[in-house]
Order: structure tokens, then C-alpha cells, then sequence
């Protein structure tokens, strides 16, 4: 079995997926029981493309740890024959991924018009910008904070009544490409604010006396690209100098114990923390903006999937924030919050405690800035369909979601500083 692995391995390591037809492949759920067992993981991961969903590297990979990855159609087979032989604990969580992406759309039909319960692409989502912005001149402002390694437009939505000396929270969506139910939580967050404003006390006050800036997409490259060439791609689309591995991990580019635990320098990997901290166009801009703003932004939020957990910092260390007893205590409510509405379990703490170190991201960054109520969502599912979570579950996902954002901005709101 090792060496007809060995032999199935060597042709694909330098494929990276980088033109993939889904038909056929798999995602598996393993569960390693002890070392021997993340080792053949490791060796698996060695010898052919694996993509890992959760964790996001197998170097995360420990013991009695929930593990998905997809794999190829052509290895499928053997990858479970390695599974049995290895005792492993396994399910397959996608049978076809072809089948999973065609089925995310609720229907054929697509139209170029914005939908709020369906999957839109960028050129839907930056015409809905203008138009959001230009329908709502008294509660939204459009401007650019920059632009994308490909030269697209970084557009930020602001969200408030305008008054004197107002504070403000920051959220953005969208940093890794693939996990498209993120992006269309900015969207609808929008939506219910200019819908609820005068009609929701909750939202009226939280637009009255606080400013949001909304930052729909981070990764927009990478997102045109979801769409375009390769569904499951996640990190941006810049050159990589020397290597033939398209694209940074937006998330592991930031200059919090950047490059150190949970990050790869390895410019193939999806964790690939860059060249430097900030490397990215994308990254760049976002931390310039807070930046200029950190005296107003008081909360930042950014929002992925999947996973359903409510994270806060540290990620690069195994340490707790001074106010880890407030943060807590805000993901607990916030969480319960959540699960009010369809009964959603998440599970909430510091980020490397919770699931896994990760240094490099956003909310640790922002949090060492001084914004001192950073959280990261992941949001629907556990992983019954992962980064292709069907359209009819945009509106309930959309829904409880906005249910924990107001609590956090209402408390941020009464605990100002």
C-alpha cells in the first residue's frame, strides 16, 4: 500500500489544484486517535494534494482532533484503503464535490441582479455598492481604501446617521475567497440596517450613536477567482518571486506574531504568511485604514466559515488577552444570542485555545492596535457541506448571525473607552 502511495503521489505534488475538475472528489473526516496516526496523515499529505478544509494546514493536525481534507478523485480510493489500513476513524463528508458545487445554487437560473439569499459574484456585489450607497445618502458613504493586487477598486461601505465624535466598528468579510457565506453576511448586515433603521430601536440607536465601516470583501482576486477557475481557492492571486504557487494567505499576512505559529513560509501552502508582514495589497490597505481611524474604532469583527465559533484573541500565542474574562463573557452572551433564533451551537474562546494557533490574523493584529473587543465568526456549517453551504441557508445563517454582531456592537456601544 506505501508504495503504490508513493507511486500515486510523485505525478501530483506540484499539480496545486490549480485547474481542477471537482467531479469525483472527496471529503474526508478523520478523527487520529494517537502521533502514529497524525504521522500518516502527514505522510499522505506529503506525497499528494491534499487540501486541508479544517485545520487549514496538517502541520495543525493533533491527536483526537476532527480533521477534513478533500482529495482528488483519482486517490480517493487509495486514500481510503490507507485510512483503513492505518485503523483510522474516517467518514467521507462530500461523496462528490461536483454534486456539493452545483448543488450550493438553489437554481439554474441566475440572474445579474443582486440577491440577498444568493450567491453573488464581485461585479454584482460592487454595482450593489453604488447602489446601496446612492439609495441611502443619509445612512451610507461608498469610498476606496485602496486597491487589489490585480488593480480592482477595495471598496468600504460606512454605515451611520452622521453626529459629532462618533465611534465606530470595523467589519469586514470575505479574506479567504472560498468561504463565500462570509461575503454575504456584510451584504445582508447592510441590508438590515438601512431595512430596520427607524423600525428596530437596537439598530436605530446602534446607527445613531456609532458608526460602522464594512468592508464587504478583503480578497477580491481571490473571490473573482471562486468564481472563475477554481471554487476552492482561498488565498489572494499575487506573484509569488521564484515560485511557481500563486497567492498569500490574507490572514496570516498581518503583523501579529506573524510567520510563527500556524503559518507556513512555504509559498504553496494555503497558509503561506507571505513575503513580509503586510506583503499584500489587500492586507495592506485594511491595516492602513484602521490605522488612520484607531482612535474611533472601538470593535472589530471579521467574518468566515466555516466551523460555527465565535474566536477571539490570542491565535499566535497560547496567552490571554488582559480582558480575556470580559471578551469571554461577551462571546458566551453573544453565542447564546445566536443560538435564540435557530438553535446554531457555537462554540466561543481565544482562537488558539478554541481550535488551533494561527499567527498573523486580523483580529490579533487589531486587538495589539488597542481595539480591545476583537472577534473573528466562523460561521454555518460543522462541516456537512463545509466551504458549499447551499443558498436556502444564506437567510437563517445571515439571520442568527446578525443576532450576536448587535449584541457585541450594543455592548461596545454601553462600554465605550
Amino acid at each position: 500500500m506505501w508504495a503504490l502511495l508513493v507511486l500515486i503521489g510523485a505525478a501530483s505534488v506540484s499539480a496545486h489544484l490549480q485547474d481542477p475538475s471537482f467531479d469525483g472528489q472527496k471529503v474526508f473526516r478523520v478523527l487520529p486517535q494517537n502521533d502514529e496516526q497524525v504521522e500518516t496523515l502527514n505522510f499522505l499529505a506529503s506525497i499528494m494534494e491534499v487540501d486541508f478544509w479544517r485545520p487549514d494546514s496538517v502541520t495543525l493536525v493533533r491527536p483526537k482532533m476532527q480533521v477534513d481534507f478533500r482529495v482528488e478523485a483519482e486517490k480517493s480510493f487509495d486514500v481510503e484503503g490507507l485510512l483503513k489500513e492505518s485503523g483510522m476513524e474516517y467518514q467521507v463528508l462530500i461523496d462528490n464535490l461536483q454534486a456539493a458545487l452545483d448543488a450550493q445554487f438553489d437554481s439554474k437560473a441566475r440572474t445579474a441582479s443582486h440577491s440577498y439569499e444568493k450567491y453573488n459574484n464581485w461585479d454584482t456585489i460592487a454595482a450593489w455598492t453604488a447602489d446601496i450607497a446612492a439609495q441611502n445618502p443619509d445612512l451610507v458613504s461608498r469610498s476606496v481604501i485602496g486597491e487589489t493586487y490585480e488593480g480592482r477598486p477595495m471598496y468600504l461601505l460606512k454605515l451611520g446617521k452622521s453626529g459629532p465624535n462618533k465611534k465606530a466598528i470595523f467589519m469586514d468579510c470575505g479574506f479567504h475567497a472560498r468561504e463565500w457565506i462570509s461575503h454575504a453576511f456584510c451584504q445582508w448586515f447592510v441590508k438590515e440596517a438601512v431595512e430596520t433603521y427607524g423600525k428596530d430601536t437596537v439598530m436605530t440607536t446602534l446607527l445613531d450613536k456609532l458608526d460602522f465601516y464594512v468592508l464587504p470583501v478583503v480578497n477580491i482576486d481571490g473571490y473573482v477567482f471562486t468564481w472563475t477557475n477554481n471554487r476552492m481557492w482561498r488565498k489572494t492571486r499575487s506573484k509569488n518571486a521564484g515560485s511557481i504557487c500563486i497567492g498569500t494567505d490574507p490572514n496570516r499576512n498581518l503583523d501579529a506574531g506573524w510567520c510563527t505559529l500556524g503559518a507556513s513560509n512555504s509559498t504553496c501552502a494555503s497558509t503561506y504568511c507571505g513575503s513580509a508582514p503586510e506583503s499584500e495589497k489587500e492586507t495592506k490597505a485594511l491595516a492602513d485604514f484602521i490605522h488612520e481611524h484607531l482612535s474611533t474604532i472601538k470593535a472589530y469583527l471579521t467574518i468566515h466559515s466555516y466551523s460555527q465559533l465565535l474566536l477571539f484573541p490570542y491565535s499566535y500565542t497560547y496567552d490571554l488577552p488582559s480582558n480575556y474574562e470580559e471578551l469571554n463573557s461577551i462571546a458566551k452572551a453573544a453565542s447564546e444570542q445566536l443560538a435564540s433564533l435557530h438553535n446554531t451551537k457555537y462554540t466561543y474562546g481565544p482562537g488558539a485555545e478554541t481550535i488551533y494557533p494561527a499567527a498573523g490574523g486580523s483580529d490579533d493584529w487589531a486587538y495589539d492596535q488597542g481595539i480591545k473587543y476583537s472577534f473573528t465568526f466562523e460561521l454555518r456549517d460543522t462541516g456537512r457541506y463545509g466551504f458549499l453551504l447551499p443558498e436556502s441557508q444564506i437567510k437563517p445563517t445571515c439571520e442568527e448571525t446578525l443576532l450576536a454582531v448587535k449584541y457585541i456592537a450594543n455592548y461596545v456601544l454601553e462600554h465605550l473607552y
